[in-house]
């Protein structure tokens, strides 16, 4: 079963998407970006579902970041979730190498669709194309 990280300072947000994904993932949490980064060294995750915004000395652009310049992670996955819904956040995002943007709020069943779609290999409609 394919392991995803949640990363979200709102549990009602990782409640939400762990309840629409356990099922069929091995749904794994985090509340910050250190607990986030902490995370992904102690498992084998296989995508990120990540929000931007949240406290600590690491955001999740930082943690976005650490991922995608891992050599060893760079294949995993990040969608962001998040509120911040300006064309500029959404090509930020995009630049430093997220596959995915949904804005909050956002449809719990088109987020576990993409995980879906990109775990399984299949293009998504809602994948970023590289910069």
């Amino acid at each position: 079963m394919h392991k995803v990280l949640i990363v979200d300072d709102q549990p009602e947000i990782r409640r939400l998407l762990n309840f629409t994904l356990r099922d069929e993932f091995d749904v794994i949490e985090a509340a910050d970006g250190e607990s986030a980064l902490a995370m992904l060294e102690a498992h084998d995750v296989r995508l990120v579902l990540l929000d931007v915004m949240m406290p600590g000395a690491i955001d999740g652009l930082g943690v976005l970041d650490v991922v995608k310049s891992s050599t060893h992670r760079t294949h995993v996955p990040v969608a962001m979730l998040t509120a911040r819904g300006q064309v500029i956040d959404f090509e930020e995002a995009r630049a430093r190498g997220a596959d995915a943007y949904f804005t909050k709020p956002f449809s719990p069943m088109e987020v576990h669709q993409w995980v879906r779609d990109r775990l399984s290999g299949t293009p998504s409609p809602r994948d970023f194309t590289p910069p």
